[in-house]
């Protein structure tokens, strides 16, 4: 079976670029894949971190590294042209970065709402249709989109994160239906809690880090575990997964007895505001 680029192997050969590749699932990816031959494009907004990724993956210097923003556009044509110029091509665009939210959707002040939408929605349609010609040309691409469970189920205290989410399956899987004709591939892909800095580098509602390890992320599946099932999912050509393990049981919840789903959102709310209330009142006492 030959990779998305040619070669012997799946992925041997294969350009891949991965997006949020400094840490976690997309650090995760970068490794497996280089250990099955591919050529890596990694990008996030940590120069450092990303050499670091860099250097522990196989055969690092058939990779380049690419810093970016991806809530700032006007830096992404260029990276996309200097990503292309690489090797000439991207088989495998793996949109992995995010940043998510843990503040109620009355707390969060519009520039945060902005920042989380632009860094996980906009900033990955910006790049996509950065990239989107060459493979056009070429009649061969997969795009990879690393959603969240949140998606299916949202999450009381991310409404702005969960709505990225909700964006981004609007626009691939439209997306998908346009280019299917052409050899392109889509790919969503919803993971469960990952154990994962996410939810350290999550924004409060008024733009400060949450700077919190939560305990669905510090129980989490591995990272590894997680990109070793998103190959997998691409190898097999799905067009959606639900890397969940138990948490899957909330999608069917929702869909089947959504009235007992929402009262359990509303449990959440409520516990969450007794304890916002008790912090508060602890800090009180405290001063």
């Amino acid at each position: 079976m030959t990779g998305p680029g040619g070669g012997g192997g799946r992925w041997d050969g294969s350009v891949v670029w991965i997006t949020g590749a400094s840490s976690g699932i997309g650090a995760a990816l970068a490794r497996a894949l280089a250990e099955r031959g591919a050529q890596l494009v990694l990008s996030a907004r940590n120069p450092e971190r990303l050499a670091a990724v860099r250097a522990a993956c196989a055969r690092p210097e058939a990779h380049l590294v690419v810093p970016l923003d991806l809530a700032d556009p006007e830096t992404l044509g260029p990276a996309a042209e200097r990503a292309l110029a690489h090797r000439g091509r991207i088989d495998v665009l793996i949109l992995n970065a995010a940043v998510s939210q843990r503040a109620l959707a009355r707390d969060t002040l519009p520039a945060v709402d902005r920042r989380i939408l632009e860094t996980n929605f906009l900033g990955p349609v910006v790049l996509t249709k950065a990239v989107l010609p060459a493979m056009l040309a070429r009649r061969v691409g997969h795009l990879v989109v690393v959603s969240s469970l949140a998606a299916k189920v949202p999450v009381a205290g991310s409404s702005s994160y969960v709505a990225s989410k909700h964006a981004l399956h609007g626009f691939f899987d439209t997306l998908r239906a346009e280019v299917w004709r052409d050899g392109l591939r889509v790919t969503l892909v919803c993971p469960g809690a990952v154990r994962t800095a996410i939810s350290l580098h999550a924004l409060r509602g008024d733009g400060s880090r949450h700077g919190v390890m939560d305990p669905a992320q510090d129980s989490g599946m591995a990272p590894e575990i997680c990109a070793l099932a998103i190959l997998d999912a691409v190898e097999r050509g799905k067009d959606e997964v639900l890397i969940a393990g138990r948490a899957r049981w909330l999608v069917h919840l929702k869909r089947l007895f959504p009235g007992l789903y929402h009262r359990g959102t509303r449990a959440a709310v409520a516990r969450r505001e007794r304890g916002t209330s008790a912090a508060v009142a602890q800090r009180e006492r405290g001063t």
